[in-house]
């Protein structure tokens, strides 16, 4: 018998997308705060410690679960949306940058996702958000993601989110070289960790980073092609620094002050 509850969704949009859950009269689903876009009259929503799943029962196991929460810097508490109506009822979730949602199933990957520790966005109620530690010191200081991962499990479907387009890979005992940040997710029969991404002239000057990420194994991995981390390091790289633009050196930017008061 099924835990989780079933739920129907659609993705809308391109690269800032929604998903659009549809919950039956009872059903219920669990997001991380803050992350609701709109939802129907009769669906009712309430903040609570945990994930409401079996494994979470009573009063310790819910302040246990929410202190695990705060280690990888998400909310205390999670929003459960509930259709209390008599007729099926719709609520949204966005995406925080852009990038893709992705769908998954997790009884059809063995019951249980690991995923980078902002990657969870929302859930069917009765999925598990846990913690998940790197068991390799270099995986985990090296990684990208530190050592402090999510582990979603159950019978039911979640979505998790990254950023740029999403490639899914399934391994069939292959090794995969990849860039430490670029990892969104994977299956438990992926082994993950680092090694030297070459030489000590390509580790300096190929631009590449000191180390590359290596998975293998039986299962499936979600690569973005846009980790966060870039992207805050273009956008940081393109503001004002001390009070002057990027481009007040150029053409443009003497005509733009031009017209300043």
């Amino acid at each position: 018998m099924a835990n989780s509850h079933v739920i129907d969704f659609r993705l809308i949009g391109d690269d800032m997308q929604l998903v659009e859950v549809t919950l039956d009269p009872g059903e219920t689903v669990i997001a991380e705060a803050g992350s609701m876009t709109y939802m129907d009259a009769d669906i009712g929503f309430e903040a609570r410690l945990g994930d409401g799943s079996a494994g979470n029962g009573g009063l310790m196991g819910k302040l246990f679960s929410a202190g695990k929460r705060m280690m990888t810097g998400e909310s205390l508490f999670m929003t459960h949306f509930t259709n209390n109506g008599r007729a099926r009822q719709r609520v949204a979730f966005g995406a925080p940058y852009p990038g893709k949602i992705i769908p998954v199933d997790l009884r059809a990957n063995g019951g249980e996702l690991t995923c980078q520790k902002d990657a969870f966005l929302c859930a069917a109620y009765g999925t598990k958000v846990d913690i998940a530690f790197q068991r390799r010191f270099g995986a985990g200081l090296f990684g990208g993601e530190g050592f402090i991962l999510e582990r979603l499990s159950g019978d039911g479907l979640a979505f998790v989110h990254a950023g740029g387009t999403i490639v899914k890979h399934d391994l069939r005992g292959e090794t995969m070289r990849l860039d430490t940040g670029c990892l969104v997710a994977m299956t438990s029969g992926i082994d993950f960790d680092i090694e030297r991404s070459g030489s000590l002239k390509s580790m300096v000057f190929g631009g590449e980073g000191l180390f590359l990420a290596t998975v293998r194994g039986h299962g499936s991995v979600w690569i973005q092609s846009l980790p966060f981390s870039r992207l805050a390091d273009r956008v940081i790289s393109a503001s004002r620094v001390g009070g002057r633009s990027s481009d007040e050196g150029s053409v443009l930017g003497g005509l733009g002050r031009m017209f300043e008061d």
